[in-house]
């Protein structure tokens, strides 16, 4: 599962209503000593917000039950939203006799329940269900020893169930129904399926566990109209008297119940293939023809990984599909991979993004998660740290080392975010709920602890000991026990230490470092400043870099205790002292250099990250003189996330330089090879603002580009030309989302009333993270021009609050809602939202709401 970003979006939008969050650090407090003989009490510190909360332990399911094999035949009520199901599930007890079966069945209509008999008719079993589970008499006591098969005849009803959710996956109905009747212009009628975590149980009886695998049997029965796509092989497709088809797909490997999956709709079919295995790319026919640059690069990343794993793809297939609507970013059901609608492009937006990493991170769940899985959602990180991880392996081989390093530290990032009002073990038994599970850190935390193990034990030992754990491991469930058990059988060498403290401990080191030299000697110093109440002395191995006389050496050190000391070998005062030199390390360093030491460090360290720091430190603090040449050269680097930064830096002087760093811009932005770095530097020289650039904005605005035509739109709308209006309506039918909302942008202000039904149309087109934007140059829209004060509008962003299936739209259609707050209609209409509302995220946020 890959919830890209959701989280993201979320806090950004709390942030919306909240003003910011701000976090409490606990600190100490120093007074004079009073004359007196009692001791004042020690206070009791809070603690800091970040805190790990001790909510009930949570062990993984028994097991009472082994469900061997689960045969459906479905068929679908797309008025009514209902799926009519006969489950046929064969069992055998686990361990222990058993003469009574409980099975996860969420909101359904169960018609009957009865014993197959082999050469006998079946035999009616009583029964109770109370909407969620359902409580079967076998009608005597089966052994372990003993097979059985139980038919449950059935009616699903997920689209009346109850919404919960998370950040990663925002609604659990387990079934969705897409546009079912047809109503919805330009939107295909589609049915598909998401099962994690525990959600398939609302479209077919089961035991709704991941430490439960089976093997199965689907027949879909639909129009002929329709592609089906399901786990397994497809068999057969068997056209019916009625007018519709049965198509047959079987699983023959046994797999969670979570990872069953179907999808159906009006698709186009490419087909790839890998060495003798057949994958193919379900799309909408709109993109066909772009369908294999989108996903062209599996077949490579299926050598890639079984290569680099030593094992082999292990299923009979791999499909990929796209459908609409997804509650997720993306879900790795096994041999069938489902992503959001966002992976579709044209030719033109391809030339500015690929989605490389979430195409990767669901195949390598098809190695950790589904051939491999976690036996209870506490382990999560032993799915989704390593599918987090594979995205750094894919760029580090596909697109080099500074492209997998920007990665690492966009993940790092994403983590420490999180960790300002979360931290929590990697593996944690004890969580509210399991879908809390799917953060930052089971994602960008646990790939980073991969990334720290990979470089303490070497790749030589790092792939041998994964390569070990999938082996052993195969077509089981597992804890993180015996993820560290594949390592030490592998290396010789007890890792408890390192398990203990990254996937068993919350939080990660906060190190202050200081270097000095003198009388020959290089001392360096490290403190351990978290708060480790909460936190651990880390034991840290790591390397640091000195330079002397323009010569690297490296040093390995290994951190223990809380403050301590290294004295480092040095002939002469050191020119740079670089800290975790191989920039590994998951947590945060404070390390003062000079202005000569940060720009030596820009220009002699070849590893992204300390280049990146050194220039934006050197951004902050050092003066113009010494900032004007390094930016000559960073604007020119090879590579490309330098050259965006120091556009950035450069945007914080207080002069343009015309003579130097204006031509190089001006350069950048008729020809950099990067058309995100295009877009950076023509928003720069609009920051500039001068006449002069009208021309190369207007250029700018015809570029293949959609990320450098909307900057061309952006700088073009800030000039005085008389023609703006009109050259920026001719953009008006572009449907890409940065055009969208670059446009957006400039008419929340200046558009007028007359804008009002381009806003109407757009908000009735965008999706996921673009409506969201989009609703917040609507709100300044409307806040600009009251009198498109419509019910039209407050009709929609009334349905987008209180309907939309992702939280982070419904919390921006109320916030956009609040733009007319002074009216009592308005007023009352967000009280009802906020009565409404299920969502714990955005019920905690409306609260903070005075209405």
């Amino acid at each position: 599962m890959n919830h890209r970003f959701l989280s993201v979006v979320g806090l950004a939008a709390a942030m919306a209503f909240t003003g910011g969050c701000s976090v409490n650090k606990q600190t100490k407090a120093t007074s004079a000593v009073e004359p007196v003989a009692v001791k004042p009490a020690l206070e009791v510190a809070e603690p800091p917000v970040w805190a790990p909360k001790n909510h009930a332990f949570n062990p993984s399911r028994t097991r009472v039950h082994d469900l061997l094999h689960t045969k459906l035949r479905v068929s679908f009520d797309w008025d009514k939203q209902y799926v009519h199901g006969l489950a046929e599930l064969t069992l055998k007890p686990y361990f222990y006799p058993q003469s009574q079966l409980v099975l996860d069945a969420k909101g359904f209509d169960i018609h009957s329940v009865e014993l197959v008999v082999d050469n006998a008719d079946p035999k009616e079993l009583q029964y109770t269900y109370d909407g969620m589970k359902l409580t079967i008499d076998l009608g005597r006591s089966y052994t372990r020893n003993d097979k059985y098969t139980i038919e449950i005849d059935y009616t699903a009803k997920p689209n009346e169930l109850a919404v919960g959710g998370s950040d990663a996956i925002t609604q659990d109905k387990g079934l969705y129904f897409i546009n079912p009747k047809g109503e919805e212009t330009g939107k295909p009628r589609q049915i598909w399926t998401q099962g994690e975590t525990e959600a398939n149980s609302a479209w077919f009886p089961t035991i709704d566990s991941p430490n439960e695998r089976m093997t199965q049997e689907l027949y879909i029965t639909v129009d002929q109209k329709y592609t089906t796509l399901s786990n397994g092989t497809f068999i057969y497709s068997r056209k019916n008297a009625n007018g519709t088809k049965t198509d047959y797909w079987k699983m023959e490997q046994p797999h969670a119940p979570y990872l069953t999956m179907m999808a159906i709709g009006e698709y186009a079919v490419v087909k790839d293939k890998w060495r003798d295995l057949e994958v193919d790319y379900y799309v909408e026919p709109a993109y066909e023809k772009t369908a294999k640059k989108i996903f062209g690069n599996t077949p490579e990343m299926l050598e890639f990984f079984s290569k680099k794993l030593g094992v082999d793809y292990p299923w009979s297939k791999y499909s990929q599909v796209v459908v609409r609507d997804f509650v997720s970013g993306a879900m790795e059901n096994t041999t069938v991979s489902v992503f959001m609608e966002d992976l579709q492009l044209n030719e033109r937006e391809l030339l500015d993004k690929n989605w490389d990493g979430i195409i990767a991170h669901e195949l390598f769940h098809h190695w950790f998660g589904n051939y491999v899985t976690t036996e209870s959602w506490a382990n999560l990180p032993l799915n989704e740290a390593f599918a987090n991880y594979s995205e750094y392996l894919w760029t580090e081989y596909k697109y080099g080392a500074d492209e997998a390093a920007l990665h690492h530290l966009d993940e790092l990032g994403q983590y420490l975010d999180e960790s300002e009002t979360k931290r929590e073990p990697l593996i944690r038994y004890r969580y509210a709920d399991r879908e809390d599970m799917f953060d930052s850190h089971s994602y960008a935390k646990g790939g980073r602890v991969l990334h720290m193990l990979r470089k303490y034990v070497g790749d030589e030992a790092f792939f041998a000991s994964l390569n070990r754990y999938l082996t052993k491991n195969k077509f089981s469930d597992v804890e993180v026990a015996e993820l560290r058990m594949a390592f030490e059988e592998t290396t010789g060498e007890d890792l408890m230490w390192f398990f203990d403290q990254w996937f068993m401990r919350a939080g990660h080191p906060e190190l202050k470092v200081n270097h000095t030299y003198q009388n020959g000697a290089l001392k360096l110093e490290v403190w351990q400043q978290q708060d480790t109440l909460y936190q651990p002395v880390y034991k840290l191995p790591l390397k640091v870099a000195v330079w002397e006389n323009g010569e690297k050496t490296e040093h390995a050190i290994t951190i223990t205790k809380a403050n301590q000391v290294f004295s480092l070998p040095v002939s002469t005062e050191p020119q740079l002292v670089l800290f975790d030199s191989e920039q590994q390390l998951l947590g945060t360093v404070e390390h003062a250099k000079t202005t000569e030491e940060l720009v030596f460090q820009f220009e002699q360290a070849k590893a992204l990250a300390p280049r990146l720091k050194a220039l934006e430190e050197l951004g902050q603090n050092a003066s113009q003189q010494k900032m004007v040449p390094l930016l000559q050269g960073a604007l020119k680097d090879n590579f490309w996330a330098i050259r965006n930064l120091a556009l950035d830096v450069a945007d914080q002087l207080p002069d343009k330089h015309t003579e130097t760093l204006e031509p190089i811009v001006k350069r950048m932005a008729d020809s950099d090879k990067k058309g995100e770095v295009r877009a950076g530097a023509i928003m720069l020289l609009s920051e500039w603002g001068e006449d002069e650039y009208v021309d190369l904005y207007r250029t700018a605005m015809r570029d293949s580009s959609y990320k450098v035509a909307a900057a061309g739109i952006l700088s073009y709308a800030m000039t005085e030309e008389a023609d703006v209006n009109k050259r920026l309506a001719a953009f008006e039918k572009e449907t890409n989302e940065e055009i969208v909302l670059a446009l957006a942008s400039y008419y929340a202000v200046k558009g007028g009333p007359e804008k009002y039904e381009w806003f109407m149309k757009q908000m009735k087109n965008a999706k996921g993270s673009g409506l969201y934007y989009l609703l917040q140059s609507y709100g300044a829209f409307m806040a600009v021009n009251p009198e498109t004060y419509k019910p039209e509008a407050i009709a929609m962003l009334s349905g987008m609050a209180q309907n939309h299936p992702l939280y982070f739209v419904r919390m921006a259609a109320f916030q956009t809602l609040m733009v007319h707050s002074e009216r009592p209609e308005i007023v009352e209409l967000l009280k009802e939202i906020r009565a409404n509302e299920q969502d714990k995220r955005l019920v905690e946020l409306y609260n903070q709401v005075s209405l």
